[in-house]
């Protein structure tokens, strides 16, 4: 296994490789051994090229078939070129290997693979089943390198786009993470592949004409041409006389070596070459050579050959290598005893010393007593030192005598391999012998079916071959394809981040305009001119359209739930309005679609089985997704009509619907054609959408007779309906908000509790935006004209569908302090605006569509749920109750006074004045 790594080139790709494009031949001078020392080591360490003879199957009509071609790879290009011969300067064709898959099947011929891409498929065949690999590999290996190559470093951001708005980075991870082997590397078939085989002649085909490529037929010629020009360049070169070679100083003496072919002349014998000549007349051939190689081959670099002699060099330097790195070894070994050694006399010396030194016979005394108790230590360590000895030396004699014993059970297991040896050369002979003598029918039977064993066992290690091969393949390619996925997804990313940059640069035309627009209303010049820009602003998406077949504006013209993008405003001048109103909704979406909407998607998507709790409140708030809001909303109703549901009751109102007339199916029938006029799923005749509404509202007639129907409710139920399209959930979504959810007398005849939330809003207002108030109170402005509508639609005909489904997302699980929280948040989002107003008509004027000029979302939900701040439900009704109690005593007191009022109108009686006839007296008359 070691030997095969040797032989196999590296996973990694080198950056020292540099090459020369396709078909350009180069014509740089080969510098010769002789004068670069360093050349033999520079061979040695250069990277191995992907090159080599295969043969590939093309051609039409009668020279289709099998041709042979010389192979090389470009690293920069990741395209694999070939040409007829190694030899060509320009090659016939290239192969893209950056989206090919590559295939060899078993039951084809031996060596066959193929190279898929997407515009062609090419056949390929190999000498052998181990170059068919080999190249196989290799051709993984250099796809992988390139895909995961660094990119490009991206152009630097222009200065004029550095503070419109965030930058948007983009980071792409590289995977450093070599290939899975799921195949054995397999060894570099020596000669066929590499440098080295361009040395070798062209394999030979069966007819001249069959290798050469007519459809190729001028790059043939060309490179005809080259080669001629190349050999009659060699051979003056190699004919000239030795006297004309310059002479190589400091040259050692060699002996004489006989010049090899040039394989750039196949037709030349060797009887024909000169004698042999002296050392500088054959370097100077080897140069010439090189040269002539060198130029009409531009992928490799100098000398194909291997220096023999400095092989042996390396060899004998590397045991040379060995033997001192042994002998330094016991060098430190006895550097250490000796170090040893010293110690010892240095200790003793200095024992030596303090004795001679001791001043009293005390201190003497004391010293030779430390040492005789070093001496008794010594002795100690000695005789254990002694019973170790004499235990290992027992514990070796034991290991003596268990050799002994295992090689007299090896003796007999010899002997024992010996007679089975003879009893196998005795049964060999028995066969040899019945193999011999003609076989009859049972032998013949036996020996196909071991042929065909042995057909089978070949076949079947062909196919495990081809499935590990397959399995790299869709291992590696599904690895490069998610890379792709990520780049794309990162591609798209800053495509919208561009869209949104675009749509807030349109929008701020469009804004400028209009502002021109009022402004210059004066000159008529100037304001003819401003209409026509108004016009084309607004035409353009048709006209881009049109012209190109991609689609460059992104703004489609309804949204998911069928609504209008750019509402259809009845005033003229609104329409600009609308406009820039719809920029800049999808420039928001835009950005937010990767910080916030995917992150949010996928927390949707792990969310699993719904139940109520702090992290779906939250969720709630900040909007369903499109793909999970029909599910959630089923759930969200469920739970609030779950004491009222029972199965067959939609069925059993529709068919009491159908067997009596309600009372209120005509007011029903009015009020369908003014449901949604800006949605084409209730405009469209050909839409099922107002049926389905019909019978929902019919439906909730009979299911609530104390209401039976109120205007709005269409809407509610429109709404319920395109998001939960099935008419039996819509039916009860309505009864969960009108029955659950709102307060019970919302849409009574006198609208009592829809009356008390407006008073109650009205305190709201006065406490979170005081500023606001004071100013709406000088202009004698009545919010409840505006906002009343607001609480009996729940903001159906206010919001523009992407905030108004998240109002709703949340309203359907918290309840009606959602509409409060979203009333505030509208005033809030639109206070600045509202201030700079000081006409209360223009304020009126303002109020009725300043709700679709709302674009952000995630702003106004911020304000909504984090600015309005504490919210507490106690608070909410605390003050319903007040104001409920406060209407009901007004209520009282209109109906005592209408009571009064009718009772002195009956007691007057019918007075008729003066000189004025009766009718009935005109009857009489009559």
């Amino acid at each position: 296994m070691e030997g095969a790594r040797e032989d196999t080139p590296e996973f990694s790709s080198s950056a020292s490789r540099a090459e020369e494009p396709p078909g350009s031949a180069t014509g740089t001078e080969v510098v010769p051994p002789e004068e670069s020392p360093g050349c033999s080591g520079a061979l040695e360490a250069a990277p191995k090229k992907l090159c080599g003879y295969l043969s590939k199957f093309g051609g039409k009509g009668p020279i289709r078939g099998w041709k042979s071609r010389w192979f090389f790879y470009d690293e920069r290009k990741c395209h694999l070129y070939y040409s007829r011969t190694a030899q060509d300067a320009n090659p016939l064709d290239s192969i893209d290997l950056t989206t090919a898959v590559f295939d060899c099947k078993a039951d084809a011929e031996e060596g066959t693979f193929e190279v898929k891409t997407p515009s062609r498929v090419i056949t390929l065949k190999a000498a052998t089943k181990q170059v068919m690999l080999y190249w196989l590999q290799q051709l993984q290996m250099k796809r992988w390198e390139f895909h995961n190559s660094p990119p490009a470093p991206p152009a630097a951001p222009e200065a004029s786009q550095a503070g419109n708005g965030p930058a948007l980075h983009l980071e792409l991870g590289q995977e450093e993470v070599a290939p899975e082997e799921f195949l054995c590397p397999v060894k570099t078939p020596t000669g066929l592949v590499g440098a080295a085989a361009a040395l070798q002649p062209v394999p030979a085909m069966p007819l001249a004409l069959q290798n050469i490529s007519l459809k190729h037929l001028g790059t043939e010629i060309q490179n005809t041409v080259h080669n001629i020009r190349g050999n009659k360049q060699g051979q003056g070169a190699g004919h000239g006389s030795p006297a004309e070679e310059p002479p190589q100083s400091g040259e050692p003496p060699s002996r004489e070596q006989p010049s090899a072919p040039d394989p750039s002349t196949p037709g030349k014998e060797p009887a024909d070459s000169p004698k042999p000549a002296p050392k500088s007349s054959l370097a100077a051939n080897f140069m010439q050579k090189t040269k002539r190689q060198s130029n009409t081959f531009p992928f490799f670099s100098e000398g194909l050959a291997r220096n023999r002699t400095a092989q042996e060099k390396v060899v004998a330097l590397e045991q040379q290598v060995q033997v001192l790195t042994k002998e330094l070894k016991s060098q430190k070994d006895l550097v250490k005893i000796l170090h040893k050694a010293l110690e010892a006399a240095q200790q003793e010396k200095r024992a030596s010393s303090a004795y001679l030194a001791a001043a009293e016979d005390k201190d003497r005394l004391e010293l030779v007593r430390h040492k005789v108790r070093q001496i008794s230590e010594l002795g100690r360590r000695v005789e254990a030192l002694e019973q170790e000895r004499e235990r290992l030396a027992h514990t070796a004699g034991l290991r003596e005598q268990q050799v002994q014993e295992l090689q007299q059970h090896v003796q007999l297991l010899m002997d024992k391999n010996q007679a089975k040896q003879q009893v196998i050369c005795k049964l060999s002979e028995q066969v040899t012998q019945g193999l011999a003598q003609p076989p009859d029918t049972a032998d013949r039977d036996f020996l196909s079916q071991q042929e065909r064993m042995e057909h089978l066992k070949d076949d079947m290690e062909a196919y495990r071959t081809q499935n590990r091969f397959l399995n790299s393949e869709i291992h590696q390619v599904t690895k490069i394809w998610r890379k792709v996925a990520e780049k794309e997804k990162a591609l798209l990313t800053k495509c919208a981040y561009l869209q949104a940059r675009n749509c807030q640069v349109e929008s701020k035309y469009l804004a400028g305009l209009r502002r021109l627009q009022e402004a210059a209303e004066a000159e008529a010049g100037l304001a003819e001119l401003l209409r026509e820009l108004i016009q084309e602003a607004l035409q353009w998406e048709a006209s881009e359209a049109s012209a190109d077949s991609v689609e460059l504006s992104p703004i489609s013209q309804y949204d998911d739930y069928g609504f209008l993008t750019v509402p259809d405003y009845e005033v003229e001048d609104l329409q600009l309005l609308a406009k820039i109103q719809a920029l800049e909704v999808r420039s928001h979406h835009l950005l937010a679609l990767e910080a916030v909407e995917r992150p949010l998607r996928e927390r949707w998507a792990a969310l699993g089985e719904l139940t109520p709790s702090a992290e779906l409140k939250q969720l709630l708030r900040a909007g369903v997704p499109r793909e999970h809001r029909p599910r959630v909303w089923t759930w969200l109703v469920h739970r609030r009509v779950q004491h009222l549901h029972t199965p067959g009751c939609y069925q059993e109102l529709l068919r009491r619907g159908q067997a009596h007339e309600h009372p209120a199916a005509r007011q029903i029938e009015l009020d369908l054609n003014r449901t949604f006029p800006n949605n084409k799923l209730f405009t469209c005749p050909t839409s099922s959408f107002p049926d389905k509404l019909r019978r929902v509202l019919l439906a909730f007639s009979w299911q609530n007779p104390t209401i039976g129907y109120c205007q709005g409710l269409n809407r509610l139920a429109a709404i319920a309906l395109l998001v939960l399209e099935e008419e039996e959930s819509a039916f009860w979504c309505l009864v969960a908000i009108v029955e659950t959810i709102l307060p019970a007398d919302y849409y009574s005849k006198t609208l009592t509790a829809s009356q008390v939330d407006q008073r109650v809003l009205q305190d709201l207002l006065s406490e979170k935006l005081p500023r606001l108030m004071a100013h709406l109170g000088q202009h004698h402005v009545d919010l409840s004209l505006i906002t009343f509508n607001w609480f009996l639609v729940v903001f159906a005909d206010s919001l523009i569908s992407d905030i108004l489904l998240r109002v709703w997302d949340a309203f359907l699980y918290e309840g009606t302090k959602v509409v409060f929280r979203y009333a505030l948040a509208i005033f809030k989002y639109n206070e600045e605006e509202i201030l700079r107003l000081q006409d209360g008509l223009e304020i009126y004027q303002y109020l009725r569509f300043f709700t679709k000029t709302i674009c952000n979302s995630r702003k106004l939900v911020s304000i909504a749920f984090n600015d309005m701040n504490p919210f507490p439900m106690r608070q909410l009704r605390q003050l319903r109750a007040a104001h409920r109690e406060r209407l009901e005593a007004e209520l009282r007191e209109l109906e005592r006074l209408k009571a009064e009022y009718l009772e002195r109108r009956a007691s007057q009686g019918p007075a008729v004045p003066e000189g004025c006839a009766s009718e009935d007296d005109g009857e009489g008359d009559a």
